[in-house]
């Protein structure tokens, strides 16, 4: 829904083969990569100022063993590092919550607007 309004106010049609992305940056809008690793980042964020005994801290402590010889899966928790690192912010940060809001965020109209 959110693309049909945008291509709407862009004056584009069904007919005209415009990407997606094309039409988000022109109205500065994050892609979808940036809000998803800002989501997963704010969660992340949410979880290291938890408390040591919540159940998510508990279910997220690394198993023990070797992974696979093979070329291993991509983990969660790889995804998650590597989003710190596009973020250039360490996890010792998240205990300011405002100042890691701030880091993660990506500009987008829809959530950067006036309050009333």
């Amino acid at each position: 829904m959110e693309m049909k309004m945008l291509g709407w106010m862009a004056g584009v049609t069904r007919y005209v083969h415009i990407c997606n992305e094309d039409i988000r940056r022109r109205f500065g809008i994050a892609t979808m990569a940036d809000k998803f690793r800002e989501a997963r980042l704010r969660w992340y964020g949410h979880f290291l100022r938890a408390d040591t005994a919540t159940v998510c801290k508990v279910v997220l402590n690394q198993v023990p063993g070797n992974r696979p010889r093979r070329q291993p899966k991509q983990r969660w928790i790889d995804t998650l590092h590597s989003g710190l690192k596009l973020a250039g912010i360490h996890p010792d940060q998240a205990h300011d919550r405002a100042k890691w809001r701030q880091r993660i965020s990506k500009a987008d109209p829809a959530i950067t607007r006036d309050k009333r």
